[in-house]
Formats: C-alpha cells, structure tokens, sequence
C-alpha cells in the first residue's frame, strides 16, 4: 500500500496510507447502487402519477422535445452531480467513501475547495463515465499515489482512514497562544477520536481508573505511531494529546 506525505500548514510532515484501487471501486460500486436507486424510485413515482418514465419519452419526445429535455435534466441532476455535491458537502467523502472510510485530501496540506472538488468530477466524466474507467485504472496504476488524472490535476489523493482508532462531547479545549506542542502526528486522530479520547479520559480520571486511562494511551500510540518519555504519565500524556489536536486544528 502506497504512503503518501502530506505538509500540513503548521510545516509538519505526516505519512497517510493511500486507498487501495479495490477500496475505491468498492465505494464507486456503492455509489452507483444509491443512483440506480433513486433512478428506480424516480421511474416508480412516474409509474404511480402518469406512465412509465421511458414510455413518457418515448411518446412525449415528438410532441414537445425541450419539454421532455427539460425532465430528463431536472431527473438526472442528483445522479450527473452526485459526487460533486457530496464531496463538497462531506469533506472529500461521498456515501461510499464513508461507508469504505475513504477519503479525498489535498496533498499539499491545505483544504481541499471546491474547485479541487470540482476538477476532480470533470476529469471524473471523462475517466470512467466515457472510457468505463481504464484511464483510471492505468493511471492509479502508474502513480506513486495511486492518483487518477483527476486526482493529479486538482493535486488530491484518496487515502485510507482505516488506521485510526475506533475510540463522540466537545473536543474544543482552551489552550494559550504561546502553546508548544509535543506530539506532531496527533492530526492523524479524527474529531471523533478525540472527542471519545476526551469523554473517556475524563469519566476515567474522575473514576481515578488506571486501565482505562492505559487503554487509551496504547491505543493512541497505535494511532499517532509516537510514544511519550518514560518519565510522562499516562495522564499528562493524554491531556497533552488533546491539547495538541486542538493547537494543530484551531485554524482548520
């Protein structure tokens, strides 16, 4: 599996794995299914109001053909836009992306726009809606970062978010502005990871209950791949972990 460097604004390097070509025809696959369902369902609506959505076509089109243009336009915006507006909407994730945990990111460390989004759906069109997806594969094939050509004009990639801890509370923190952080990698944690890190470490500090503060320091260490100095306690190690998350993702 290929690893991929990304630079985050804050100058720090991290290493993120990218998906695997099987990952990313599985979301495809899923996404495909949710459009061919709101087509059934679509055509169903047509069957119970008029007729059937290929014989209103059919018939209508001689009759009055920008009319029947005009539906199909309308009817297939959500299924031509879909991956557009999701991954606008989802931060780089379409459904399927978020059911294979997958997703897409800027390599060079900044926020993935719209635009990104946006190239990445044009080339998209012209990839696998009208080659059935070869130039992808080739490309994904012969690029260090598993990219389709969409992914190298937009400077995106499609990593894997399998790595990180399955361990939700507000993660927000205050945390001076003088603030030195210890742990670089913590961004490789997710807004739900920390928010579980935080509600646990808390109930378990209160509860003064030593195992679950370990359980949650290893399972972090999995995560960040960085271990504390053996003269850090478990506690001071996590509360640093969340101070940092927050220190790195204030300005995101």
């Amino acid at each position: 599996m290929a690893e991929i460097q990304i630079t985050t604004t804050q100058n720090v390097t991290i290493n993120f794995k990218a998906a695997e070509v099987g990952e990313r025809i599985l979301a495809y696959i899923i996404d495909l299914v949710i459009k061919l369902a709101y087509l059934f369902f679509i055509s169903f609506l047509f069957a119970l109001a008029a007729k059937p959505l290929d014989r209103l076509i059919e018939d209508d089109f001689a009759e009055d053909p920008w009319s029947v243009m005009a539906i199909i336009i309308v009817i297939g915006s959500p299924i031509i836009f879909y991956t557009l507006v999701s991954e606008t909407l989802l931060m780089g994730q379409t459904l399927g992306k978020k059911l294979v945990n997958i997703r897409v990111v800027k390599i060079d460390g900044y926020r993935a726009t719209f635009l990104d989004y946006f190239i990445r759906w044009a080339m998209r069109l012209v990839e696998i809606s009208l080659f059935w997806g070869i130039p992808a594969l080739v490309a994904m094939g012969s690029s260090k970062n598993n990219q389709r050509l969409g992914g190298m004009a937009s400077g995106t990639a499609v990593i894997t978010l399998k790595n990180k801890i399955g361990i939700n509370h507000t993660i927000l923190q205050e945390i001076r502005e003088d603030y030195k952080p210890s742990y670089s990698s913590v961004i490789k944690l997710s807004d739900n990871d920390v928010r579980i890190i935080k509600e646990n470490f808390l109930r378990a500090r209160k509860n003064k209950d030593n195992k679950t503060m370990l359980v949650l320091k290893e399972k972090i260490i999995n995560v960040i791949e960085e271990r504390p100095d053996a003269d850090v306690t478990t506690e001071n190690f996590i509360k640093t972990i969340i101070n940092d998350y927050n220190h790195f993702t204030k300005d995101m």
